[in-house]
């Protein structure tokens, strides 16, 4: 069974920086997709970074020039290093992956379990 596991979360004071990590678990055959949503209480989970392939990796206009979004293909793991944090940016954030199984003809939507981010001001 494939599992996303996240770590990283936690509290910092507005301007400073988060490493979030998540790493896939289990037999697959490929990764089509990783990346991060996020979502803030009263709101609606919304992306904030995802990398396909080799593809540029796209990011919320919100978080553009703070936070970088990374993947390491052969530990079937993405990370989330955040900087420059605003209060803003206080939500669970949650992995996300797009994962093509053994067996199966298309890739599917995986979420992590979350992982809570507070940004104090």
């Amino acid at each position: 069974q494939v599992q996303l596991v996240e770590s990283g979360g936690g509290l910092v004071q507005a301007g400073g920086s988060l490493r979030l990590s998540c790493t896939a678990s289990g037999s697959l055959f490929s990764i089509v997709a990783m990346g991060w949503y996020r979502q803030a209480p009263g709101k609606q989970r919304e992306l904030v970074a995802t990398v396909r392939g080799a593809e540029t990796p796209n990011y919320a206009d919100s978080v553009k020039g703070r936070f970088t979004v990374s993947r390491d293909n052969a530990k079937k793991a993405v990370y989330l290093q955040m900087a420059s944090l605003k209060p803003e940016d206080t939500a669970v954030y949650y992995c996300y992956a797009g994962l093509l199984l053994f067996g199966r003809i298309y890739a599917e939507d995986y979420w992590g379990q979350g992982t809570q981010v507070t940004v104090s001001s």
